[in-house]
């Protein structure tokens, strides 16, 4: 019993370690950028998908050479994903293994460096997503949060056997991953909202709680925790 709670505390410190790495890595990001020191940034505007691809618009005089003189029409969106996941990697790197020291004593060796190796494995991956994606992302992030949102709340509440209001609210951990939820949710409805029609579109704000509480209407009729008993016996 004791050892599960320090592996679940383990896990929590990891999160807000986690958490403050990112803080500070985008405070830090938006310090370096133009204007040095304040935390804001100039960015050219974006009117098109192309602009976040002007390398592939390179001059060629007579179809013959190509001139390779493009800048980044979008400048910093672009390069600035680059430089905050670069100061996530260094404060990982200098932060992480006091962290793993710290609570290595209630963790395998195996499991001390999993946060680790997942970060490395995983920025590599959000570099070539940004690289290649970034313009693709800019315009469909809100839509992507919420999608994600969605089904990551459906996938935990099914996995955590939620089927009614009382068991959400036994656990305040469960509470917690769904105000997390509701966060995000909101934060997707704000990305889509227009800047000029704002009175229109921030009542939809109200719709924040409907994906949880169409699932807890609706839970009985699919009963989670029975298709899951079935799912482990192999039916």
């Amino acid at each position: 019993m004791l050892t599960a709670q320090w592996m679940s505390s383990s896990a929590l410190f990891q999160h807000i370690t986690a958490l403050f790495e990112c803080t500070v890595a985008a405070l830090v990001t938006l310090l370096v950028s133009e204007p040095v020191g304040v935390l804001h940034i100039r960015s050219c505007r974006v009117l098109m998908l192309s602009d976040w691809y002007t390398m592939l618009y390179n001059p060629s005089p007579d179809y013959v050479t190509t001139v390779h003189c493009t800048h980044e029409a979008v400048y910093p969106l672009y390069t600035i994903v680059f430089i905050y996941y670069a100061f996530c990697l260094v404060l990982m790197m200098l932060l992480r293994p006091l962290l793993v020291k710290k609570i290595a004593c209630g963790l395998g060796k195996s499991d001390r460096f999993k946060s680790i190796y997942a970060a490395l494995y995983f920025f590599p991956i959000l570099t070539v997503l940004q690289a290649v994606g970034g313009g693709l992302l800019y315009y469909a992030f809100p839509y992507i949060i919420l999608v994600l949102s969605l089904v990551t709340l459906a996938v935990y509440m099914s996995a955590s056997e939620i089927e009614n209001c009382y068991d959400l609210l036994v656990r305040k951990k469960r509470l917690i991953v769904l105000f997390s939820h509701w966060l995000l949710h909101a934060y997707g409805i704000i990305s889509i909202s227009r800047v000029d029609k704002l009175e229109q579109d921030l009542p939809l704000l109200a719709l924040v709680p409907t994906p949880a509480l169409f699932y807890l209407f609706t839970a009985k009729f699919t009963e989670p925790s029975r298709i899951l008993s079935e799912g482990a016996n192999g039916h």
